[in-house]
Formats: C-alpha cells, structure tokens, sequence
C-alpha cells in the first residue's frame, strides 16, 4: 500500500511496524516519524484507524477475560524467536515438553 508520494519513511516500512506503534512498543523518535507519515499519506492513516479500531473492538469484547499463564509464555516466546528471525519449529515444542505419558496400570 502507498499514496504514490515520496515520504521521509517509506509506507512498507510503517506498515511492518504497525502493531508496534499501536502497542507504544517502538522509540519515541520513531513514533514521531510515524505520526509525520500518518499527516502525509492517507491510505496508511485509513489502515492505522482500521488496525486501531479492530484493537479496541478485540479489547472490549475479549478484555476481561484472564490469559492463562502457560498461553501467554508460549506467545511470548513464539514473539521472540520472530522478532530474532529464528525460524519457528513445526511443531509445538512446548507440547511435547510439558507431556507426560499415562502412568502403567499393573495387570492383574
């Protein structure tokens, strides 16, 4: 997605970092260059307020219901592994770890 306009930050680039500006997770300088963009281009401003929107939307309806703790590491650290460029394995590795096979019942 792009208006066609040269901008100081590319729109590819705004559109890959999108969750971090909504979350207030990137560098402050980083957040005012994205505000910058979003004043410039409208087609990346329309997607902010889609993303925004749809935030607020999964926030109120799903907000109060507690994570279990287990869930939330897993995300956690399927997010890091992401973000370091690790690829991801194909199975789930926590799964495999936390299993336990059933205990033996002695025959009679």
């Amino acid at each position: 997605m792009s208006c066609g306009e040269p901008h100081e930050t590319d729109c590819s680039e705004v559109l890959d970092h999108l969750y971090e500006f909504l979350d207030s997770e990137m560098p402050d300088v980083d957040r005012v260059k994205f505000k910058q963009h979003f004043d410039e281009c409208s087609p990346c401003l329309e997607k902010y307020g889609l993303e925004e929107a749809v935030k607020k939307l999964v926030k109120r309806c799903c907000g109060h219901d507690d994570v279990p703790i287990d869930l939330r590491a897993k995300v956690l650290g399927r997010l890091d592994l992401i973000r370091s460029g690790q690829p991801l394995p194909e199975h789930d590795v926590t799964a495999a770890r936390t299993a336990e096979p059933a205990p033996a019942t002695p025959e009679s």
